[in-house]
């Protein structure tokens, strides 16, 4: 058994390269390679690492504790989750909530069959936002539960956006209602569609000849994404978007509103206020490669999600320690 788990990984964008800052900063695991479909000699890490082809990832499996996917929820992870869980045990932050139970079944057949552990969906939200959910449905259970996120740069949305045709680069904005956060956090329970609670602004650069009218319809129409939200698109030049949209801040939160008798009102709430979404983000995911390597060693396999690991399993120090220090 390797003194260090070992961690790979797969794809080296902005959550790859905070992984790679977030492994370094945990002494129980050692980077061993970074993946990537691009020519790995032209890729400039953040700090030395080995390098790779995306290819050579079939010849790296006794070489890799946990391979941590870095891709986008839109194409990328659909499509490599299930493919390196037959290979190796994986952490993927695939965001897209409609589709977790499809990306869940996807996964999780290719992963048992190899004795494999994949988990899916880890991050802030899904992911940290979704344990605060469940913990206020089971303590409250006569109560509501409310999400609010931003006001921030959303990766995955992003990522829809830049893959719009006509698009050659662009962010998007998560936007909440102040007046809609206050009336939850005083308890008030109000009925909040999903247009009340949020709006999404995105400021996308145009490929030369593509129609605005066109590239606008087709993001806000985009289903799981913008049709559900009231979105602005504004177009501006790559200028601009280099200037004034590189910082990733993120955060929100998570209220549960109840009762625990006719005459006693509870909240509950869980907030986040992020400098760096993916840096962030990638934290976690760290984190949960530290679990998925302790539960595939115990014999765990197939597809997990953030409720399926035991809150010590992340944490680097044993039991006893946490019994003793943090209880």
């Amino acid at each position: 058994m390797s003194a260090k788990i070992r961690i790979g990984i797969a794809g080296y964008g902005n959550l790859g390269r905070g992984v790679q800052a977030a492994v370094a900063k945990n002494q129980d695991m050692e980077l061993v390679g970074v993946f990537t479909r691009r020519d790995p000699q032209s890729l400039e890490l953040a700090a030395p690492a080995p390098k790779f082809s995306m290819d050579d990832l079939g010849s790296q499996t006794e070489n890799i504790d946990v391979l941590i996917l870095c891709g986008g929820s839109k194409s990328d992870l659909p499509e490599q989750g299930p493919q390196l869980a037959a290979l190796f045990n994986t952490v993927d932050s695939f965001d897209t909530h409609a589709r977790i139970p499809e990306h869940f079944a996807n996964v999780d057949q290719p992963a048992k069959a190899a004795g494999k552990t994949a988990l899916i969906s880890a991050g802030w939200d899904p992911g940290m936002f979704s344990i605060n959910r469940v913990m206020g449905e089971a303590l409250l259970p006569d109560g509501v539960t409310y999400t609010f996120w931003g006001r921030g740069l959303s990766q995955g949305h992003s990522d829809a956006v830049r893959r719009v045709p006509g698009v050659a680069g662009g962010v998007q904005y998560t936007i909440p209602s102040p007046e809609a956060i206050e009336a939850v956090r005083a308890g008030q329970r109000p009925e909040l569609s999903t247009r009340k609670k949020h709006q999404r602004e995105c400021f996308v650069v145009l490929e030369e000849g593509a129609d605005a009218d066109k590239v606008r319809d087709a993001i806000v129409t985009m289903e799981h994404y913008f049709d559900q939200y009231d979105t602005t698109v504004h177009f501006i030049d790559a200028q601009t978007l280099a200037t004034e949209h590189q910082d990733m801040p993120h955060g929100g939160f998570v209220f549960r509103s109840g009762n625990t008798s006719a005459e006693q009102a509870q909240v509950i709430e869980y907030s986040l206020t992020l400098g760096s979404n993916p840096e962030f983000t990638s934290s976690v995911l760290v984190a949960y490669a530290r679990a998925v390597y302790r539960m595939n060693q115990a014999g765990i396999t197939g597809a997990q999600t953030v409720f399926d690991v035991a809150p010590g399993l992340l944490s680097p120090k044993s039991a006893a320690e946490l019994r003793a220090e943090l209880l």
